[in-house]
């Protein structure tokens, strides 16, 4: 088990760290569960699997529970998932994943952001290849014996296992699995009575690129433009 690599995490994300973001897209996140699987979690692991991700940022219960109940309703919003591609300044390669209800407003949106920071959005495809979509599991290790729990899992999914950290520096085991054994790998810790920190399907950069400090920060203003998107769920970048 070695250390996980990581795209950069930076100080420019200071409202995706706020809680109205942050509890914007769990409530969207539950919408899309609830409408795919239904509103028990016991039946629906990817509405389990959004809770535990609300918990993990203390989201009120009573706030899910609301967000449930809204999305079970009637006239509940129709959100699509959209992932859109482009380049940020200096040819850092870019993924935004959308949860909208209008995807024309969307993607005006987000072209318009490429546009004033010196990046472009691209055609389907275009930066796709340099991600890959896995399953991405963020555990504490206390009492955990890593040895054993990844030899474990190794049967029920896991691709790679390792040590990283949190935003504010507190150790984290890191999991990863291929998208579609994601469901296997989250039964096989809820077995062994293990919840994570977080559990997301993410898309990791293959391919990272290392750029000087300015051109870095050139690249980092467009993504935090783009995660103070409303529309906006999640950024996923090649910049080391």
């Amino acid at each position: 088990m070695g250390r996980i690599f990581e795209v950069r995490k930076h100080a420019m994300f200071a409202r995706w760290n706020r809680m109205a973001k942050q509890f914007a897209r769990i409530g969207k996140d539950i919408a899309i569960a609830v409408r795919a699987g239904g509103p028990e979690p016991a039946n629906n692991p990817a509405l389990r699997r959004v809770i535990q991700n609300a918990r993990a940022i203390n989201m009120p219960k009573d706030r899910v529970e609301a967000a449930i109940k809204r999305a079970s309703g009637q006239g509940a919003a129709d959100y699509q998932l959209v992932l859109y591609e482009g380049y940020a300044p200096h040819g850092v390669a870019v993924l935004v994943e959308t949860a909208t209800d209008n995807p024309t407003r969307t993607v005006a949106g987000v072209r318009n952001i490429f546009s004033k920071h010196g990046g472009n959005l691209a055609a389907n495809g275009s930066v796709s290849f340099l991600f890959r979509r896995m399953g991405v599991f963020r555990l504490d290790p206390a009492g955990i014996d890593a040895d054993e729990l990844e030899l474990d899992l190794i049967d029920h999914g896991l691709e790679e296992m390792g040590e990283s950290s949190g935003d504010k520096g507190e150790p984290q085991l890191v999991l990863r699995c291929l998208f579609e054994n994601f469901g296997q790998l989250q039964k096989r810790l809820e077995e062994r009575g293990i919840v994570p920190l977080s559990a997301e399907q993410e898309y990791v950069c293959t391919a990272p690129v290392e750029l000087p400090e300015a051109e870095a920060n050139e690249a980092l203003e467009l993504i935090d433009k783009l995660e103070q998107d409303e529309d906006v769920q999640k950024v996923y970048h090649t910049l080391a």
